[in-house]
């Protein structure tokens, strides 16, 4: 064989290989996208939720009503009662933001996870104690392992004696999931994005929250056009790291993200209720191809 032909028969096979790899992200503008508005929670934990005493969710939750189900429309709503301290919030910051909505999108490629979240940038409140960090955003993904996640979202591993909570004084307290553990499956799969450095890290929300170990995270990026921001990230399906979620097409997970905004730290952020995130699958998020 003519040897030409043979180093390119050669370049074309890694040239393809690496396409595999290194697919690039979706065109955004033919992938359908989900407007999902975070809302300030103030002191909401997940004790509160389920104790029933203050909260009539706690009866839905017991018939596996979804918090989504009754509050997706009023989350705007909720967070503006909370952060003005009308309810659930002590400690008011003023002028921080009850709410922001967020358009949410979401593909894959049979390798890659591709998450798109955009969003208008809230007037500040300089209340945030994050001196290095304009923004943040997190999302958390569950396979279907801890007790409600389908129904109460992230809110498993938000706990009243957590750090900044009112009254507690361990600030290393994170948050965890009751009775979590990587071996056991009970654990989130947790991806960051920080504007300082403009990169994620990989980690996962089980006994306590570790921001390290995972090995799906390709890449996260974020930038602010005008008053917008849009942050990106690309996973590995398969994961393959501690606290990786090995995902898989036909399937659903349980999703749900955070933002923390005006250099906010801790509680202090804005939340999404808990949603499903479907990989070919129908749900309230669909990552197609």
């Amino acid at each position: 064989m003519n040897k030409k032909l043979i180093v390119s028969s050669i370049a074309t096979m890694l040239a393809c290989g690496a396409g595999t790899a290194l697919a690039a992200a979706p065109d955004w503008g033919k992938v359908p996208s989900k407007k999902i508005t975070v809302f300030y929670p103030g002191v909401s934990p997940i004790e509160w939720i389920v104790k029933g005493t203050e909260h009539g969710g706690a009866k839905g939750l017991k018939k596996g009503e979804s918090c989504a189900s009754c509050h997706d429309e009023e989350a705007a709503d909720m967070g503006k009662k909370m952060a003005t301290g009308q309810k659930l919030e002590p400690n008011v910051i003023k002028g921080k933001a009850g709410s922001i909505p967020v358009t949410v999108q979401a593909a894959n490629d049979g390798t890659n996870l591709y998450m798109r979240f955009t969003w208008k940038e809230p007037a500040a409140s300089g209340g945030g104690a994050d001196k290095e960090n304009q923004v943040k955003l997190a999302f958390m993904l569950e396979d279907n392992k801890v007790e409600r996640a389908n129904l109460s979202g992230c809110w498993e591993t938000c706990h009243q004696d957590a750090r900044t909570m009112p009254g507690v004084t361990d600030d290393k307290k994170t948050k965890y999931v009751t009775g979590g553990s990587v071996a056991s499956g009970k654990f989130y799969d947790l991806l960051q994005w920080k504007s300082k450095a403009n990169k994620g890290t990989d980690g996962y929300v089980a006994d306590k929250r570790v921001m390290e170990g995972g090995k799906g995270l390709v890449e996260a990026k974020g930038e602010k056009k005008g008053d917008t921001w849009t942050v990106t990230f690309t996973r590995k399906l398969a994961g393959g790291g501690e606290g990786d979620i090995a995902m898989a097409s036909g399937k659903l997970y349980n999703f749900g993200f955070a933002i923390h905004d005006d250099q906010a730290v801790g509680r202090f952020h804005h939340v999404s209720l808990g949603y499903t995130l479907g990989i070919d699958a129908k749900a309230d998020i669909t990552a197609g191809k």
